[in-house]
């Protein structure tokens, strides 16, 4: 087998550490640029001779970015994002493949191709720019805001995607946004993410009364929590849980709600075991991770048409645990939830949706895909 030597460029962790990580088990010469610590990265399974720091050289800049209050994280921004491009391009080292993040990597990928006939990888985990931009902009906003997506994320988002021999997506309705707008769907690669298994084990079935449903993340009209709200009103004697950090969407003060704030990860699986059904009302998600987690948890899923719950049934003997609804539709959610509560409340003891396929969502078969893909590109044989 032929290692290759691949560059993963990012500013965070995101799901391209788990990329790396599970890249280097294959065997490939990885090198993660990054500025998140090394201790942080290997916590995380990434092999502690693959990091490459980006922090030192660019910690004042990352700090006024990040505790200089909500202008000036504004402000600084597209220029942390120029300068992190910038030094890795100056940086980065002899590479067969580049993996970057869309919106951050437009030198460094055109220094990758030039200087080392790389193959550029683009990573875009939500719609096309202007696609997102459409969605969150016709959002009716309680503060009156509309400018969703700044106009220097629009071009540099662009200028990546012009960069790329291969733009790597999540989910089909990612791809339909980039086909929508002129990008060929042989430039695409759809590689739904992986799930950490051993953090999100399987639980057993939690009392019947309540019913309860649960959702996860930011309380936002992003993730349409406008819409379960209404949906949920829909529906006598069950429980709407809720987990994650407060957005822009009212918190509904009805009897049956109950929020808690954010947990670190695997605190997750504590919620997921009190639920029967878990949804998500999204109005643009490029790929809801906790869908996966909460599969792998036993949970039936009731998700809208723009999270990546279509891809996730392919990975199921019975797609029905998964029900895909319209995007913005309460009655449409409202009946897909009565149809999962009913399924959910029909499982006896532990719950095992996943049964023998457990592996086909993980992070091991994400890097398999990936690696299989990176090969019949570069024509190198798979072992």
């Amino acid at each position: 087998m032929r290692r290759l030597r691949i560059a993963i460029a990012t500013v965070g962790r995101y799901h391209v550490l788990d990329l790396a990580r599970e890249l280097s088990v294959l065997g490939h010469d990885v090198a993660f640029w990054t500025i998140v610590p090394r201790r942080m990265a290997v916590r995380f399974g990434l092999p502690p001779a693959a990091h490459r720091g980006l922090l030192p050289a660019l910690f004042p800049l990352v700090a006024v970015q990040r505790y200089g209050g909500c202008a000036i994280h504004r402000m600084v921004t597209p220029i942390l994002l120029s300068a992190i491009d910038s030094l890795i391009a100056r940086k980065l080292e002899p590479c067969d493949v580049f993996i970057g993040m869309s919106g951050l990597c437009i030198k460094s990928a055109v220094v990758a191709k030039q200087r080392f006939e790389a193959k550029v990888f683009i990573e875009r985990g939500s719609r096309h720019i202007l696609s997102q931009k459409e969605i969150l902009d016709a959002i009716a906003s309680p503060s009156g805001r509309r400018d969703t997506v700044p106009a220097y994320a629009v071009r540099r988002e662009l200028a990546s995607y012009d960069a790329a021999d291969v733009i790597v997506v999540p989910s089909k309705h990612v791809v339909q946004s980039f086909l929508e707008r002129g990008v060929p769907e042989s430039k695409l690669f759809r590689n739904p993410y992986g799930v950490d298994l051993s953090m999100f084990p399987v639980t057993p079935a939690p009392p019947s009364d309540p019913p309860t449903v649960l959702c996860v993340g930011a309380w936002s009209l992003r993730k349409g929590c406008d819409v379960l709200t209404e949906a949920w009103r829909m529906m006598n004697g069950v429980r709407l849980l809720h987990v994650g950090p407060l957005g822009d969407a009212p918190l509904p003060q009805d009897s049956g709600f109950e929020h808690h704030d954010p947990v670190p990860q695997w605190r997750l699986r504590e919620f997921y075991a009190q639920a029967h059904v878990f949804v998500l009302a999204s109005r643009e998600d490029g790929f809801g991770l906790v869908l996966s987690q909460a599969l792998a948890c036993g949970l039936p899923v009731v998700c809208t048409d723009r999270t990546g719950g279509e891809d996730l049934r392919e990975f199921l003997d019975d797609p029905s645990w998964v029900t895909v609804v319209p995007v913005e539709n309460p009655g449409a959610l409202a009946d897909g939830i009565r149809r999962a509560l009913d399924l959910a409340l029909g499982q006896p003891g532990v719950r095992n949706i996943l049964g023998d396929g457990r592996e086909k969502p993980s992070w091991r078969a994400y890097g398999a895909r990936y690696d299989r893909f990176i090969r019949a590109q570069l024509r190198v044989a798979t072992p």
